[in-house]
């Protein structure tokens, strides 16, 4: 008889471009458009991370295959690949991605709840000090490691509005920063 399989713990982290912080506090959304209106710290899952491995400000597009992504998802968004979760951003902030450290803060999970699994948001209603902090000089790279294509695009708004209306896991994040619509 095997012995049950205990879940790994939850990693949680929070990524900035901000190498000493020593303490997160609650702070309000800085949009309406959060799942939360009260003030909470910000965390994102571990399988999510990926998506915050670029200058806070960068316009991006994150998708993944999940279990319910139809065949034809699948041929279209990663072809013959073998990456099925993609960070896409635009050639402007392509240098900028390269060359930003990144510090990634380990938050002890623990005070956390999930308010969005697809985008591995988690929120804290408490003060939460971080368990350690990790420079990371060349941030992409992290990618590589974990089996996420990045692909750099012209312009993000085409392919956003394409994986929106597919069956994908995704995240479009500070679109607000993206080259205007053509």
């Amino acid at each position: 008889m095997s012995a049950p399989v205990t879940p790994a713990p939850l990693k949680l982290w929070h990524v900035s471009e901000q190498p000493d912080i020593a303490v997160f506090e609650p702070r309000l959304p800085p949009n309406r458009d959060a799942a939360v209106a009260t003030p909470v710290v910000w965390a994102v899952d571990d399988a999510c991370l990926p998506h915050y491995l670029v200058p806070r400000d960068c316009p991006r597009v994150a998708f993944r295959a999940l279990p319910t992504t139809t065949p034809h998802d699948l041929a279209h968004f990663f072809g013959d690949g073998s990456s099925r979760h993609v960070l896409a951003i635009e050639q402007d902030w392509h240098a900028r991605a390269q060359s930003t450290p990144l510090y990634l803060y380990a938050l002890p999970a623990r005070s956390f709840r999930c308010i969005d699994a697809n985008a591995g948001y988690h929120v804290s209603d408490q003060t939460v000090r971080p368990e350690a902090v990790h420079r990371l000089a060349q941030p992409l790279s992290l990618l590589t490691e974990r089996g996420v294509a990045l692909r750099v695009v012209p312009q993000l708004w085409p392919l956003a509005r394409e994986v929106v209306a597919s069956s994908l896991g995704f995240s479009c994040i500070r679109m607000r920063n993206a080259r205007a619509q053509d």
